[in-house]
């Protein structure tokens, strides 16, 4: 008999077959009194999965991607009468270079994963992926990933590329961004005005990137500059963190006050 709630705990998800392995992980967690570590999840997953799994009195929850701003983690999951601190355990990780000549044919991190997809990487064993210039780039991968590809050739793009295993303190980690409030009045709520404001953009280049398919909203692709913005949804922006819309107050003058955090 299953010691979780699961229909209760699935009721009105959209991603229903990719939470129940960690359903099936935090069953486990609760059975055995062992830790149990999920694959690398995406945000959007990850997130859903502390919102469901959150209010279990009996398990606790933590997640872990190499560092601390990481977007991609594994979720720690534990009997909270028996939890372990999370420095204590093995998230099973370690960090990726990806060394290779695009000068002449310049990668995105999408490309990035595509090529490591190509090299048999399954999804859950990869973490986040950052740019080093025209020299590749480097990531956070699974230990089991990492013995696989270590030395390794193989295609980002039309660019030949080498796989190289580093311990993640010898990356250089992208910079965390510390959290910043911000204010700004807009004639609309218009995701590239918005955007434009929050991002430090001009408008134009907000919605160059919005058409491009580099904003998300709440984790989810919006390709509309038109997309209206409502308080408490987040904005994405590929190389330059996330807003979060605080606070919209009409201002006498028919115009919007938007109160925004960024990070």
């Amino acid at each position: 008999m299953s010691l979780l709630p699961e229909e209760a705990l699935l009721q009105g998800s959209r991603r229903r077959d990719d939470l129940l392995p960690l359903l099936a992980a935090a069953e486990a967690a609760l059975r055995t009194w062992e830790p149990q570590w999920t694959l690398l999840l995406d945000p959007v997953l990850r997130e859903e999965a502390e919102q469901r799994l959150g209010g279990l009195s009996e398990l606790e929850l933590a997640s872990w991607g190499g560092h601390p701003g990481a977007e991609r983690r594994r979720l720690l999951l534990q009997r909270r009468d028996a939890a372990q601190p999370l420095e204590s355990l093995d998230a099973g990780l370690l960090g990726l270079e990806v060394s290779g000549n695009f000068l002449f044919d310049p990668a995105e991190t999408d490309d990035l994963r595509s090529g490591l997809r190509a090299a048999g990487a399954a999804e859950g064993e990869i973490g986040d992926l950052w740019l080093r210039g025209d020299r590749g780039g480097q990531g956070i991968v699974s230990t089991a990933l990492a013995g696989r590809l270590a030395g390794q050739e193989g295609l980002v793009r039309s660019v030949p590329v080498r796989f190289e295993v580093r311990p993640i303190e010898e990356l250089q980690l992208p910079a965390q961004r510390l959290p910043r409030r911000l204010q700004s009045v807009e004639a609309s709520l218009r995701l590239d005005a918005v955007g434009s404001a929050g991002f430090g953009l001009s408008r134009s280049r907000m919605a160059e990137c919005i058409r491009q398919g580099a904003v998300r909203i709440n984790w989810q692709v919006v390709t509309s500059p038109s997309r209206e913005l409502a308080e408490g949804e987040r904005v994405q922006l590929e190389g330059r963190g996330e807003l979060t819309i605080e606070a919209v107050h009409p201002t006498q003058r028919g115009r919007w006050r938007v109160e925004m955090s960024r990070r």
